[in-house]
């Protein structure tokens, strides 16, 4: 019996196929059950990542929680006064029966809490005017906060994503200071805060506007200038260094998105500068002094030992060839014509200030150089290019040798 049955066997094989044996079939199940662990590993990571982008904490509380839940935050912690017997470890631990209660992430639950108190701290000053400074109450209760909030990162109880997505829900209630002290305290970089937000545009206006404001404040006011002059060197030396460290400088290759955010921004900083002086600047107005804060970042002290020398030269370089270029309107001949008017003396002081900053990081053989390449190959704002020679004769004697070679070439190209 047993012979016709694997003769009918070995014929349904096929003439073209063989019967494989139980080592190949133990094999090729192996294989199938190593594949499937690996999709059962993708899976959670795929889904945390979708839920990551599509979760709304506030509807999950308000259906877990009643409607109590939804203004849940530390500000009654945060208060000096009220918190001076409340730990952070006692506030976490309520965080963590909380969101044990409601069913949610505890690191969830304690970044939105420590986002809404944020965000409070921000408001509370009461004044109407738009600012980017913390009063020094504010500043006690933000301290008292990131004091909390750090206890929470320290024990992986807080998400630096949620966060994040949790600010830039209420980006126009921020004030710049105490983003910065995020970065300072070192719960959220500032890189890692820009870099949250997908709507480059719209944080680029955002930094745009406070940076401006900025830039006003610190002119303005004594109390304040240390932190704001500290403020603006962390900012501008994070714009520079992400704009301006080229690939093989760098370990890894930085972000797309954050090199066009950090040039977008040093662009309409500068735009707004050159306009601002276009159109006449009337001595310490608002523009006068947001203008004259801009150009002290073009400092090579600005930058430290946290960038090497070669940046901040890339960085000046790409400046000078924006100021020369900015609105080319003029033609040659009228250049001639207007040659006395656009002289060091008759040009405006922060214009000066500006060229003599960025005569201090380039050498005269580079700056003439840079020049030359600019004339050649790009159309040029004459005013803009005859103050800036004007400038550098007076300012660096040892140039009039390099001006003068430089035009007899240019003459010769004409």
């Amino acid at each position: 019996m047993s012979e016709p049955r694997s003769q009918d066997a070995a014929s349904d094989l096929g003439s073209g196929s063989r019967r494989r044996t139980w080592a190949e079939l133990l094999a090729g199940r192996v294989k199938r059950q190593r594949q499937g662990l690996g999709r059962e590993h993708k899976l959670p990571e795929s889904a945390v990542r979708l839920l990551r982008r599509h979760l709304n904490l506030n509807d999950l509380l308000l259906e877990v929680g009643g409607s109590a839940c939804k203004t849940l935050c530390l500000n009654q912690w945060m208060d000096p006064e009220a918190s001076a017997d409340l730990s952070s470890s006692f506030i976490g631990s309520a965080l963590r029966d909380e969101a044990s209660r409601l069913g949610v992430p505890v690191a969830v639950l304690s970044s939105r809490a420590v986002a809404s108190s944020f965000v409070q701290i921000c408001a509370s000053s009461g004044e109407p005017s738009h600012r980017v400074l913390l009063n020094a109450e504010q500043r006690k209760k933000m301290s008292s906060l990131l004091e909390v909030a750090q206890y929470l990162l320290a024990h992986s109880m807080f998400s630096r994503f949620s966060f994040c997505q949790e600010l830039w829900e209420v980006r126009s209630s921020l004030l710049l200071e105490a983003v910065w002290h995020l970065h300072v305290q070192n719960l959220v970089s500032l890189q890692e805060l820009l870099e949250s937000h997908a709507d480059t545009q719209a944080t680029v206006a955002w930094l745009f506007k406070d940076l401006c404001v900025l830039c006003e404040q610190m002119e303005a006011s004594t109390q304040h200038t240390d932190i704001a002059r500290a403020m603006l060197s962390d900012f501008v030396q994070l714009f520079v260094l992400r704009g301006f460290q080229k690939n093989s400088d760098l370990r890894s290759v930085e972000p797309a998105q954050m090199a066009q955010l950090a040039m977008a921004v040093l662009q309409r900083m500068l735009m707004f500068a050159l306009e601002a002086l276009a159109t006449g600047l009337q001595d310490e107005s608002p523009a006068y002094r947001a203008v004259k804060s801009w150009f002290g970042v073009f400092c090579g002290c600005t930058y430290g030992a946290a960038v090497s020398a070669d940046v901040p030269k890339r960085f000046f370089s790409h400046t000078l060839t924006q100021v020369l270029t900015h609105k080319p309107v003029l033609r040659v001949s009228d250049a001639v014509q207007m040659q006395r008017d656009w002289s060091f003396a008759k040009t405006h002081p922060l214009l000066t200030s500006l060229y003599r900053r960025l005569f201090a990081v380039l050498r005269p053989e580079e700056l003439l150089g840079h020049l030359q390449e600019v004339l050649e190959t790009r159309e040029v704002n004459w005013q803009h290019v005859l103050s800036c020679v004007s400038t550098l004769v007076i300012c660096l004697p040892e140039a009039q040798q390099l001006v003068k070679a430089c035009t007899q070439v240019l003459v010769c190209q004409l």
